[in-house]
């Protein structure tokens, strides 16, 4: 099905918002046969030093930056990166349990990596409460952001190697300090790279389970359906607003087209953009993809090019705006990432726990649902537990839900 151009950018980048706070906020392959993860023989420890770009959670008795290697989605490898953060409670007898965070869009460029940034507030909130509960933290910062190369948005398979890579690599260092089980949660993109992690270690017996809070799934029925109709609805009520979420959702239109890079120089990504909004699209980018913007400055640069194009054409809407061009959809190389970026297409059988808020304007309950009945369907034992709290939008569901995931956590995989 061929699409409009009112309905080409702002679905495209609806999908992709899935991976990260919008409107309330501000390649992978189906063959299970290697979830067991990169061998311990290719990923390996580097180095490490203090993480310095903020200060740390109030519950952390240390926060240190590690850096490994890993293959990239090109197939070479290269050095990540991830934050280890240590509680302050003492070490059982029998070593620490990791629980890896995987975060929410944060931008491609290097500068984005959440090592080198401030600490998000609601990942405060998640950590401190698995801190204070003995569990020590990875969060790894996805390939190529923080180190070369380009990170691959949304890319399934690169975001759950970027964590099993980084355990992998923390077991080498300092195995005789834990225990050995591990489990993974994360948030929007964070939320689809958990269930990446659920699928590509769902072989390593080590591996005890997931949580997924608002997870990008369901892309291309974002794409076709739900973006346009919300653009279009909230222009009603707050144009400025309507501005707002247009912008952040070009933003991350924008990531996707430079993260097909990582894995495809070939990719010119203004194939799929008119002119105008490629031309803002390049500064996520940059010159060289390690330079590009981060999210709040890319929505800033399209937030001024849409009041531009509206005072310019004052009869237009904002969804008239020129984004992707018609036939975006049928471009191969899109299709293709639009099938491997999808979670949640081959049985597991770890334990998984899903929540979604009802009122998430960047990941519709109604597609958590399918997503998450879909899996269930597949055979996934045992049966995936979806929790929807009412009344709760996109980053508001995982802090009102905190216990819940702590309990959850603690019965899968006791700290001690």
């Amino acid at each position: 099905m061929k699409i409009s151009k009112k309905q080409g950018l702002k679905a495209f980048a609806g999908m992709t918002v899935l991976a990260t706070a919008i409107t309330l906020a501000a390649c992978n392959n189906d063959d299970n046969k290697s979830s067991g993860g990169p061998s311990q023989e290719e990923s390996g420890y580097v180095s490490e030093t203090s993480y310095s770009a903020d200060a740390i959670p109030e519950e952390a008795s240390k926060v240190d930056v590690m850096s490994y290697n890993m293959p990239y989605s090109n197939g070479e490898i290269h050095p990540s990166s991830a934050m280890v953060i240590y509680p302050k409670t003492e070490k059982p007898s029998d070593g620490w349990r990791v629980v890896v965070w995987t975060h929410g869009t944060t931008g491609v460029g290097d500068r984005c990596a959440p090592s080198k940034m401030a600490m998000n507030e609601n990942f405060l909130v998640t950590a401190n409460n698995l801190l204070e509960r003995g569990y020590v933290i990875v969060a790894p910062d996805y390939e190529g952001l923080g180190d070369q190369g380009i990170h691959p948005y949304l890319n399934l398979e690169s975001e759950a190697n970027s964590a099993i890579y980084a355990v992998n690599a923390f077991k080498e260092k300092y195995g005789a300090d834990l225990q050995g089980d591990w489990m993974s949660i994360g948030q929007s993109q964070g939320g689809h790279a958990s269930l990446g992690v659920a699928q590509f270690a769902n072989d390593d017996e080590n591996y005890k389970g997931a949580v997924a809070t608002a997870p990008a799934s369901s892309l291309g029925y974002i794409i076709t359906e739900v973006a346009p109709q919300a653009i279009s609805g909230i222009e009603m009520q707050n144009k400025n607003y309507a501005i707002r979420v247009y912008s952040e959702l070009l933003s991350y239109a924008a990531y996707v087209g430079v993260g097909i890079k990582a894995y495809m120089p070939s990719f010119n990504y203004n194939e799929i953009f008119h002119s105008q909004a490629y031309n803002v699209a390049l500064s996520a980018q940059g010159t060289n993809g390690d330079n590009g913007l981060c999210l709040d400055d890319m929505i800033a640069n399209y937030y001024t090019d849409i009041q531009t194009y509206l005072v310019q054409n004052p009869s237009a809407k904002v969804i008239d705006y020129p984004a992707l061009t018609d036939d975006f959809l049928e471009n191969e190389t899109i299709a293709e990432f639009l099938a491997s970026s999808q979670p949640g297409t081959v049985k597991l059988d770890k334990p998984i726990y899903v929540v979604q808020g009802t009122l998430d304007a960047a990941v519709p309950y109604q597609v958590t649902q399918a997503l998450v009945n879909g899996m269930n369907q597949l055979g996934t034992t045992p049966q995936v537990q979806l929790d929807l709290v009412e009344g709760a939008g996109h980053t508001q569901a995982i802090i009102q839900r905190n216990e819940q995931i702590m309990d959850f956590i603690e019965a899968t995989m006791p700290a001690s």
